[in-house]
Formats: C-alpha cells, sequence, structure tokens
C-alpha cells in the first residue's frame, strides 16, 4: 500500500552543514551554545571554498529528495568564499532537482567589508532573478546600520529577510534591535527565547532537533500568533522525523498535545514554496497521516515527482547518480576537515 502528498518543505537550512560529519573534534568541549557557535561552527565555515559548497549542497539535496522533500529554504554563511556562493548553491540542488530559496547570512563578525560583501551577495543573486531571501546570521552579530541595510535592501528588492532570532541568550535583545524593520514576510529561525509578547511579524521556523542537540531549549511555538513552520536547522531535511520530532516535544512539554498540531507547522512549509502543492510524493506507507506517521517507523518515498519530472524513481535520483555525488561530497568532506 502506499500514498501520495505534495512534496516536503525544509524551512531552514544549512545545506554547507552536510560536510560536517566526521569532522576532527574542536580545540576545546564548547559548554554552551556560544562556545557550539565559535569552536565548531564559526570555524567551519570560514573554511569553506565553492567546490566544498558545491558538493556540500548536491549531497544535502540529494538526501532531501530520498526523504520526499522537494523544497529547502537555505541559510548559507562562507566568510572566505561568499561572492557567487548562492548560485553554485542554486545551480546543485536544481542540477538534483530539488527546489531551493537562497540566502546570505550576513553579519559584522568579520567586520564591516565582511559586512557589506553579505550583501552585496545576496543583492546579486536576488537582482540576477535568484529564488531568494536576504540572510542575516544573528541580531547579535550584526550592528544596526547592517541590520537596517539588510531590511532596506530586502525591501527594495520585494522579498523577506532569513534570521535566526533568539536562537540562545546570547541574542536577547533581538527582540528590540528588530522592532520596527521585521515585517510578515520574515523568516524568524528558532525563536526559542523570543519573549511570547514580542509582538515581531514573520514565520517562526521551528527545529526542534537542532535546538535539542544544542541544548538551548524548547521554543513552545504554540505561545506565538505567527505561522510556524519546521526546518532541521542543518541536520538532514527527513521531515518526518523532525515532525516526528517536533510532536514528542510538544507531548513533553502538554501531555494533551497530539500529532496534529505538529503536523499542521509541517504542511505550512509549503506556504513558503507554494510550487510543492503540485510536486507529488508516494510514499511506502498508507495513510500518511499525522496518527500513523508519528508512530510508524521506516516511512519513505518511492517516487517523487517536481514540476512533473519524476526526479526520483524506485528510491533512486533520475538527474544525477547518487554513489557518485555522495563520493564527490566525502573528498571534499575530507577536504574541509584538514583544513579543520
Amino acid at each position: 500500500m502506499s500514498a501520495t502528498t505534495p512534496g516536503m518543505v525544509c524551512a531552514h537550512h544549512h545545506l554547507y552543514s552536510a560536510l560536517a560529519r566526521g569532522m576532527p573534534p574542536p580545540p576545546g568541549t564548547p559548554t554552551d551554545f556560544g562556545e557550539i557557535l565559535e569552536l565548531i561552527w564559526w570555524r567551519l565555515d570560514r573554511a569553506l571554498d565553492l567546490e566544498m559548497i558545491r558538493w556540500s549542497a548536491m549531497l544535502g539535496a540529494l538526501e532531501a529528495l530520498e526523504q520526499g522533500t522537494t523544497a529547502i529554504v537555505d541559510h548559507h554563511e562562507s566568510p572566505e568564499a561568499i561572492e557567487g556562493s548562492l548560485s553554485v548553491i542554486a545551480d546543485a540542488c536544481a542540477e538534483v532537482g530539488v527546489r531551493v530559496v537562497c540566502a546570505y547570512g550576513v553579519t559584522d563578525r568579520h567586520g564591516p567589508d565582511g559586512a557589506q560583501r553579505g550583501l552585496e551577495e545576496n543583492r546579486r543573486f536576488l537582482a540576477e532573478d535568484g529564488r531568494g531571501l536576504v540572510g542575516v546570521h544573528a541580531a547579535f552579530t550584526c550592528s544596526d546600520q547592517t541590520l537596517e541595510a539588510a531590511a532596506g535592501l530586502a525591501a527594495d528588492l520585494g522579498v523577506g529577510v532569513h534570521v535566526h532570532v533568539c536562537e540562545g541568550t546570547q541574542d536577547a535583545d533581538a527582540p528590540g534591535r528588530l522592532a520596527g524593520l521585521a515585517r510578515e514576510d520574515w523568516l524568524l529561525a528558532h525563536a526559542v527565547h523570543l519573549p511570547t509578547e514580542a509582538g515581531l511579524p514573520g514565520t517562526i521556523a521551528h527545529n526542534p532537533r537542532s535546538n535539542l542537540n544544542n541544548g538551548v531549549g524548547y521554543a513552545r511555538p504554540t505561545r506565538f500568533d505567527n505561522r510556524v513552520v519546521l526546518g532541521s536547522d542543518g541536520i538532514g531535511a527527513a521531515m518526518l522525523d523532525e515532525f516526528r520530532i517536533a510532536y514528542l516535544c510538544h507531548r513533553d512539554d502538554d501531555v494533551t498535545a497530539t500529532p496534529e498540531t505538529a503536523w499542521s507547522w509541517l504542511e505550512a512549509g509549503r506556504d513558503l514554496v507554494p510550487e510543492t502543492a503540485d510536486d507529488e510524493v508516494t510514499w511506502s506507507y498508507d495513510p500518511l497521516d499525522p496518527w500513523h506517521v508519528a508512530f510508524t517507523p521506516g516511512i519513505r518515498p518511492l517516487r517523487v515527482v517536481v514540476d512533473g519530472e519524476v526526479v526520483l524513481d524506485d528510491g533512486r535520483p533520475t538527474r544525477v547518480d547518487a554513489d557518485e555525488v555522495r563520493a564527490k561530497a566525502a573528498e571534499q568532506a575530507a577536504r574541509l576537515h584538514a583544513r579543520l
């Protein structure tokens, strides 16, 4: 028995993290979220080059497709390889057959010049008809001037801003700094420590597995009036798994919770990439409803159709050689890990 649904959407991803698996340990053991950023992710993103970015995106897109995810909303950072990076990601995902919404995460961590280069990469990509948002890392790594420039650029180009908000306590002043800038078309990732009464407009991207992994706490997304969608924060794009974890976190917080709430977050991701409603994913299990999926392991896509084209058949991609993608990605991961 099988069931067919529209494509799944990963509403907050970091495709560059696909090469992080097996990376060498950091110089010290992180003891909080700030140290996790400094000792792991901010070291890794500085080691990336365009070839690594390409194969990381190819691998991430392939793995998304193999999980029935036909669209990714990506947030990228590569301070030593900014120019052209969003086009590399978009082209890699297109080659696999997965839709992608790109953004470069602007930050002042590398000085005003680094921030300006990030803004320019967003501007260049969007001006050349790339599909995306203007990316901002987080308010706590940006000056007010940079936040205002990013918000202004997004408004001028008619798109929203994709930004981490209150993921950890380091970003506690974000609500006040973003008030007056944020709009309904913004994508606010995490919102773990965002006060309920903050009133920031935008869609909240809930990333339960990553929040658990980083020990930042439970976001309790039901407290917000904002639309809520599900992302992975870079831990793959297996959205049925993300749904299950979202449900369990909700249930742990409120024993009266049902899977239907987390399922509504999963389905709301399609609002960000409306074309996915016409994609077709045929699954190995029927019925594909929240009560069944929450408690049924091993459900996998058998066939995926994107924009009328079969891009996964009998569990195998049709546009690329999965073994070759994994082999090339492994080569680039070895280069990256050597740099670290």
